[in-house]
């Protein structure tokens, strides 16, 4: 072989590596514009969050200094003739219907995903999951319409029974002792339920699908049930997806206005009793902030809604904790 020959080989080569060259040039290129846009993304989400945060921080500055923040929390004097407003009736009520709606919705939603992905024939499994996800696109307004005008008269004919039957309970009879009035913290916390199901359902169906066959067959093969595969072994392996779904449905009901503000009763007033009416910071906000015609007024209404932006930031750092705890055992035990 000459000279010449090798160098027109040489040519070729150069030549037919060129476009593959160019080619992943183009991919580096792409995936760093990816990466950038991204960054700026997650930085305009994060900056929207801190902007909005320092908007309301400013305008509730006024209650803020008149009425510090250990006083404005344990307060429960709400009086806009005098003056005077406090936030624990409100932040009692919130925590209160959200938790009530946590109790009766999280159990309900572990059962309707496992009879989707584990228990219903296929014909049906598309019907059922469509039917619960039709439940989040209903607007909140026509769930508390539904509420009001629908469930809470036929729920204040089954309010006497509730008394009669748990009222009489020792230690817990105190919570279930009230006119039959219909409307109430307790009918609060189950619409709010209604209106969280298909949030955490639809993320625990999605993640009991994705547990390996091999799993649950083995389980069978080993003669465990249906109840036993679904609680040893799918709801261990998906325990991550299934808190986020969990916490999803919380922020959720910590945050729902309309359909809370129709079923409460709105009334600052703190019972023990949850069939007596009740208020939400969300229900306060949405009932008098046309009627805030003082700037302290206005800066009160405004320090609650601060508040509530505090207790959906704590929930979701402590679930960021939960979860990541979780995903350290899963990695450990594998």
């Amino acid at each position: 072989m000459n000279a010449s020959d090798a160098a027109a080989r040489t040519e070729v080569r150069s030549n037919a590596a060129h476009p593959i060259a160019a080619r992943r040039s183009w991919r580096l290129s792409g995936d760093l514009l990816f990466h950038a846009l991204a960054v700026v993304a997650a930085f305009l989400a994060a900056a929207a969050l801190f902007a909005m945060v320092v908007a309301i921080a400013g305008d509730s500055w006024m209650a803020i200094k008149t009425f510090g923040i250990l006083r404005f929390l344990k307060s429960s004097d709400w009086d806009p003739v005098t003056q005077t407003f406090g936030a624990f009736p409100f932040i009692i009520g919130t925590l209160i219907s959200s938790a009530i709606a946590m109790v009766l919705a999280v159990p309900v939603s572990f059962g309707t995903a496992v009879f989707i992905s584990e228990i219903a024939p296929s014909w049906i499994r598309g019907p059922v999951a469509g039917a619960v996800e039709l439940l989040a696109a209903i607007p909140s307004i026509v769930y508390g319409l539904w509420g009001l005008l629908v469930f809470a008269p036929v729920f204040s004919q089954m309010e006497p029974w509730i008394s009669n039957t748990f009222g009489a309970i020792p230690g817990i009879g105190a919570l279930f002792q009230g006119p039959p009035m219909g409307i109430g913290m307790l009918t609060a916390g189950i619409v709010l339920a209604i209106m969280v199901l298909p949030y955490i359902s639809s993320i625990m169906r999605d993640a009991f699908l994705v547990v390996p066959s091999t799993f649950r067959e083995s389980a069978y093969a080993m003669g465990c049930t249906t109840w036993e595969v679904a609680w040893n072994i799918m709801l261990p392996y998906t325990r991550t997806a299934v808190v986020g779904g969990i916490i999803l449905g919380l922020g959720r009901a910590l945050g729902e206005t309309m359909a809370v503000t129709f079923v409460i009763g709105n009334s600052n007033m703190i019972t023990s009793s949850l069939l007596m009416p009740g208020a939400t910071i969300t229900s306060v906000l949405a009932n008098e902030f046309t009627e805030a015609t003082t700037p302290l007024y206005r800066s009160s209404l405004i320090y609650l809604g601060l508040i509530l932006i505090a207790v959906t930031l704590v929930v979701q750092f402590l679930a960021v904790l939960l979860i990541r705890r979780l995903g350290k055992r899963e990695g450990a035990s594998t």
